[in-house]
């Protein structure tokens, strides 16, 4: 996500490195790239202005910190305006205090709606809710067919009336439903169409007076752009929205409509979906992401991530052997089981600060097929040579190959991808040891 615009934005402010001094046609040069990098990546127009000249105020004529070269006072800058655009601070969803809170979810059809509903029941559950989720789009034919199975899939139950044609007496008999069952939070997929109709507002409008919502989330899929502020703008006119779920962000390099929409319609991004699993829903932090936009790193981020699929002790075994230099490609494999559970690794190297632009690391994945790739060639090795990897030599090399269906070459890449794994493991694991402080601005 944000690749092209982070890409552009750390390629300009690289140029400001080692400058002791910047002139006022520096920083307007500068800015002229940076205006283009949001155009770009489908920023609105009126948006870029605004943040343009905000910088353009900040940066011209203010003294730079003793901590800060004038490079890092101006990404600085930046860095705090991007934050501002972003929404500032997580917005939490607004839960009542006598239950059940009502969440109703919103949007055109094909924003994700269903899916998301499922996704947001099971972050929510983790905080100790008991959600209910409720099917409320009576259009789409297998709509409900979909939140059922997305129930089963998650052990969560699910309110439906298949041979009702009233979705606002669906809402409300849910809402009681709910109370009768003990569940204190109660999640609306409503139905979408392709196209905003004064039908659809008014069925919306309808469920909203009759099970009155604590908040009305807006679906939107960020890969749309622009278009999807438009609607954000019309959803909110109509049903004065709380807050916008934002889907597809993994997959969208740009970026434009997550930098657009608070400025645009005031509606803070509560939730961005970052990728296609059951558990790819995230809390939008807009300070962590400005940080990513950067090349700054998410390192918050990563250790909640982290924290949800790694053993402690397993953590602290990997960390005494990478101390020891007795890190084997049996735990190497390890470690990559494990990120896989946390998510694609391009998304973890971003993460990590200054690894995100490192060159060598460029084009990194991690997917199933390459997975079982290297698996298949770790099996096919002797303990010893798990151990001792540098026991390798040529023949070994081409009976690993054989027995693993793959080429020498794939052996030969393993090898070079686990010695440069153990060399940044292991730097890592000394820089916290030594507890040395980094700038947090590490492009200039």
């Amino acid at each position: 996500m944000f690749k092209i615009l982070g890409e552009r934005l750390q390629a300009t402010f690289k140029k400001l490195r080692g400058k002791g001094k910047l002139t006022e046609q520096d920083v307007t040069e500068t800015l002229r790239e940076v205006r283009m990098a949001l155009l770009e990546a489908d920023v609105n127009l009126k948006v870029v202005r605004d943040f343009v000249a905000a910088v353009k105020e900040r940066a011209i004529g203010q003294e730079v910190f003793e901590s800060l070269t004038p490079g890092q006072h101006v990404i600085k800058i930046v860095h705090e305006e991007l934050i501002k655009l972003l929404g500032g601070s997580a917005s939490r969803i607004n839960l009542s205090a006598n239950p059940p809170s009502v969440l109703m979810l919103v949007g055109l059809q094909g924003s994700g709606k269903t899916t998301q509903a499922g996704k947001l029941a099971r972050l929510l559950r983790k905080s100790g809710r008991h959600p209910l989720l409720v099917a409320c789009d009576i259009y789409r034919p297998a709509a409900i067919d979909q939140l059922e199975t997305l129930g089963r899939q998650l052990d969560i139950p699910v309110f439906s009336m298949r041979e009702s044609k009233n979705a606002v007496e669906i809402a409300r008999l849910a809402k009681e439903n709910a109370m009768r069952q003990g569940r204190d939070l109660v999640i609306i997929d409503t139905a979408g169409r392709l196209h905003i109709d004064e039908r659809l507002m008014q069925e919306l409008k309808d469920i909203y007076t009759a099970v009155q919502p604590h908040e009305v989330l807006l679906v939107v899929d960020g890969m749309t752009g622009q278009d999807a502020v438009t609607v954000a703008e019309s959803f909110d006119k109509a049903l004065s929205i709380d807050g916008i779920i934002m889907t597809k962000l993994d997959g969208d390099a740009r970026g434009g409509a997550a930098l657009s929409i608070k400025a645009v319609t005031g509606k803070p991004i509560k939730y961005i979906g970052v990728g296609e699993k059951l558990d790819a829903l995230e809390v939008f932090h807009p300070e962590r992401m400005a940080s990513r936009i950067l090349g700054m790193g998410d390192v918050l981020s990563l250790i909640e991530k982290a924290e949800e699929v790694f053993d402690v002790k397993r953590a602290a075994e990997l960390e005494r052997k990478l101390r020891s230099q007795t890190f084997t490609l049996e735990d190497f494999l390890g470690q990559l089981q494990q990120m896989r559970n946390i998510g694609p690794l391009d998304q973890l190297l971003g993460m990590i600060p200054g690894l995100a632009q490192a060159q060598q690391l460029k084009g990194l994945q991690l997917d199933e097929r390459e997975l079982k790739r290297v698996e298949a060639m770790i099996f096919s090795m002797t303990t010893k040579e798990r151990q001792r990897p540098e026991i390798i030599d040529g023949s070994r090399r081409k009976r690993i190959a054989l027995g693993s269906g793959t080429s020498v070459q794939d052996v030969n890449r393993l090898l070079k991808q686990f010695e440069q794994s153990r060399k940044m493991m292991k730097a890592m694991t000394d820089m916290g040891k030594r507890g040395g402080k980094k700038s947090k601005f590490p492009l200039v």
